[in-house]
């Protein structure tokens, strides 16, 4: 199969609307401009206001977490290590110095204990923590202290969204998290549609374990790329 095959199965995102925007954008720049998308939230961020006291290094492991640190003056430029190479582009153009960044929060915390101390060190980010990174780095001896500046709210499922899980048809849907998954799976325990879901690591695959329907592919990288190349497999196995 091509990755302009005719099969063409409707692409159902669930990620914040920002980030399913973007993804969608990615998605038909590959697989064609009038491929069928529906964007459906089960997520959205709202900042918590929170301060962010200042330390000699930042770590972000979220795109969410950006706006609040851009608007810190007192931030401005400082050293941050990061989760996401767009992530890390961004800060890089914003003048923050980039020490370095990895694909998940759990192989950064990694990457920081491999380097020298770097001082005091602020967290910041949203409300949901998939790996406890504060406390990992504390225990190492490593100064960590953490601001929540982000609240991932769970939304409920559109009207859009409950039609297409209650029709018997195929549907691509790429989990961008272990929280995404889970709500997905809240939202898709009665559903009729056949779900392709492409997960971004093994523990967003383990959320969507107990769906119905289900074939389930984790990309080979933690990015768009490889939830589209994953995503391609499934539309592959299934038309084949």
């Amino acid at each position: 199969m091509t990755d302009r095959s005719a099969f063409r199965p409707r692409l159902l995102l669930t990620r914040p609307r920002a980030g399913s925007d973007r993804f969608a954008r990615q998605f038909r720049a590959r697989f064609g401009a009038d491929w069928p998308v529906t964007i459906a939230p089960l997520i959205e961020i709202e900042p918590t206001g929170a301060d962010l006291p200042l330390a000699d290094t930042l770590i972000v492991t979220s795109e969410q977490a950006l706006g609040p640190v851009e608007a810190a003056p007192d931030w401005a430029g400082k050293p941050v290590y990061c989760v996401g190479e767009r992530t890390a582009g961004v800060l890089q153009a914003k003048g923050f110095q980039v020490l370095g960044f990895a694909p998940n929060a759990q192989t950064l915390c990694t990457l920081i204990l491999n380097h020298d101390d770097c001082g005091s060190m602020l967290h910041a980010r949203g409300n949901e923590s998939a790996f406890p990174l504060v406390q990992t780095l504390t225990a190492a001896g490593r100064n960590v202290a953490e601001a929540v500046v982000y609240a991932q709210v769970p939304q409920p499922p559109s009207t859009e969204m409950q039609d297409l899980l209650d029709r018997a048809v195929p549907l691509l849907v790429p989990v961008f998290s272990p929280n995404s998954g889970r709500l997905l799976t809240a939202a898709a325990q009665e559903a009729r549609a056949r779900l392709r879901i492409a997960a971004i690591s093994p523990a967003a695959a383990q959320t969507c374990a107990g769906l119905a329907h289900v074939e389930m592919r984790v990309a080979a990288k933690p990015s768009a790329e490889g939830l589209m190349d994953a995503l391609v497999a499934l539309m592959r196995d299934s038309s084949g």
